[in-house]
């Protein structure tokens, strides 16, 4: 029946011939396809189940200080990590290999446990070159080793809060690190190597794509002053039972920050015990009422508006001044009954700086600090800065104008405190901030009038260097300018101050002829001999000033007369013991 069926209907038999032809035929050229024309689809699907990329780390840019000095390096390291699956099967070894990573056994065991069904785990990182080969040298099965960078930082606490430090990915944290990440950070590389199905080495093909270091960073800081101030406002802090404290230090003619250092502080390359205040870069997080320390600023905008000059004089008698249920007093009760502006400033009258913000009104106090950079960002990019606040209104009351004049009622930080003073310094020349080094002066604006701002200077020399001045903040051998003030803490939560605390200030210049240096010290809370500024802060300053004066060269100009030896010496007893001789 099948052979009369076949016979019936011979092209079936041929049409199932042709098709069993046709698919041997395009089989055999899918074969030949890829194995001698298009042979390269198969290389690339093997490629791509054996072939891996791994990454090169980048090396990190270098930080330094303004004089090449390394403040941040890259040093290598090596990250050891496990495939969970094969070190399984060398249980045998894992106290071994707890005691050579310095690992507790028993917690050792069981992240290992946890761990044994996946391929990829880390088993410690940053060790040394040195340390990690002696732990690869046991050949544990399963564990392997990654070159990784890590961070150092020569400087140490000294620097701490400027720099910041980087995580365990080497990515910036904190301050220049993190401000500056994109500058800093490389691009890794990629290398490429064949790997069996168990994902271990088999070869080492080609480097695909080289690392790309990063750029190195210049900062305008000199670790010299940095280390000088670091030290100066520790013992500040020990002797005045304090809790906190900081310093700004910038170059009147370049804006550059020279010096920036808080305490409490910490160690970047041991962050173990790190308490979260100590990380605080206060002279840019912390804001707070400046006190006397503006009242600078106010008389300069009293002297801009032409209406006063530095000899008139003020009725400042008896000490205070009652504006509705709001009273104004001066802390010196022995200041004379008139003072000449001048004047107000040496003696820190509160009632005679709010006779003459009346006068010129809390407008024209605002807008110059304002100008001088209060309640604006100082354009530094460091995460975490404040701005603070200044307060407009659209009617300036009494009571508003007085306490903006000398320093309540507004918010700054150390550094825009800085900022203002150098401002001062500079001729009444407001130039932008850098914590880079700059190599070509920048131009500035012209906030306040040269003769004013050079009136000023004089002015805040002799609240230096005047009777009643702030002694404790000379130099010997320099003419200094500057202004100290005492501010309570307003409270946290509530309205009001906290009792019996305060923030002793001093901010100035040097020296006064030619301002090269401006300098603020803020002491948080001192708790033993007293308060104020001037006892307080002013000697932080004196002895900073002095030593960065010297450090950078500027020349004295403040020195006594040099001794004739031609000139007549006065006459003195002599071997034989002249009667009426007196020595």
């Amino acid at each position: 029946m099948t052979g009369l069926e076949g016979a019936l209907y011979p092209w079936r038999f041929r049409l199932v011939l042709a098709l069993l032809a046709l698919m041997v035929g395009a089989i055999s050229w899918r074969i030949i396809d890829l194995h001698v024309i298009d042979h390269d689809f198969l290389q690339a699907h093997g490629d791509a189940r054996s072939m891996r990329h791994i990454p090169i780390p980048a090396h990190r840019g270098l930080i330094t200080d303004r004089n090449g000095e390394p403040l941040a390096v890259s040093t290598p390291v090596i990250t050891l990590w496990a495939n969970g699956k094969e070190l399984a099967k060398a249980r045998d070894q894992w106290p071994t290999l707890a005691a050579a990573l310095g690992q507790e056994p028993k917690g050792f065991t069981q992240r290992l446990e946890q761990a044994s069904e996946r391929e990829f785990m880390y088993l410690v990182r940053g060790l040394t070159p040195e340390q990690g080969e002696q732990v690869l040298a046991l050949k544990v099965p399963g564990v392997y080793s990654l070159e990784e960078f890590r961070r150092f930082y020569p400087a140490g606490e000294v620097a701490a809060h400027v720099i910041g430090f980087t995580d365990v990915d080497d990515r910036g944290r904190e301050g220049v690190e993190l401000a500056f990440d994109e500058w800093l950070a490389g691009v890794a590389g990629k290398r490429q190597v064949l790997k069996d199905r168990r994902g271990r080495l088999i070869k080492d093909v080609q480097v695909s794509q080289n690392a790309k270091a990063g750029k190195t960073l210049a900062l305008s800081i000199d670790l010299r002053l940095q280390y000088l101030a670091h030290r100066e406002l520790r013992n500040a802090l020990i002797e005045n039972g304090a809790k906190a404290g900081s310093l700004v230090m910038i170059d009147v003619k370049t804006g550059e920050v020279l010096a920036m250092v808080n305490q409490p502080t910490y160690n970047p390359n041991n962050r173990r015990n790190l308490q979260p205040a100590a990380m605080r870069n206060r002279a840019m997080i912390d804001v707070f009422e400046p006190g006397s320390t503006v009242k600078p600023l106010s008389m300069s905008a009293a002297l801009k508006t032409g209406r006063w000059k530095p000899t008139d004089q003020v009725e400042v008698w008896p000490g205070s001044l009652q504006i509705g249920r709001y009273t104004i007093k001066d802390v010196s009760k022995t200041q004379g009954r008139v003072l000449d502006l001048t004047g107000i400033l040496i003696n820190s009258s509160n009632v005679g700086m709010s006779k003459v913000a009346f006068d010129i009104g809390g407008e024209a106090i605002h807008d110059l600090m304002s100008n001088v950079g209060f309640g604006q960002d100082t354009g530094l990019g460091f995460p975490g800065e404040r701005v603070g606040t200044l307060p407009s209104h659209r009617e300036w009351r009494q009571a508003e104008t007085a306490t903006l004049s000398y320093g309540y009622g507004l918010s700054v930080t150390a550094i825009q405190l800085a900022h203002a003073y150098a401002t001062l310094a500079n001729n009444g020349k407001v130039l932008p901030l850098s914590m880079t080094r700059v190599d070509n002066k920048p131009e500035g604006a012209q906030v306040l009038p040269e003769d004013v701002a050079k009136t000023m200077q004089g002015m805040l020399q002799q609240v230096i260097e005047a009777p009643r001045g702030v002694f404790r903040a000379q130099v010997p051998g320099y003419h200094v300018s500057g202004k100290s003030g005492t501010a309570r803490k307003a409270s946290v939560g509530t309205k009001g101050y906290t009792a019996n605390a305060y923030r002793s200030m001093f901010a100035g210049f040097a020296p006064s002829s030619n301002p090269r240096i401006a300098m603020v010290v803020v002491i948080d809370e001192p708790s033993k001999a007293g308060y104020f500024g001037g006892l307080v802060s002013a000697p932080v300053f004196s002895k900073v000033m002095a030593g960065s004066l010297r450090l950078m060269n500027i020349t004295p100009d403040n020195l006594p007369p040099p001794v004739d030896p031609n000139a007549v010496q006065p006459q003195t007893a002599d071997a034989g013991g002249s009667k009426g001789g007196r020595i």
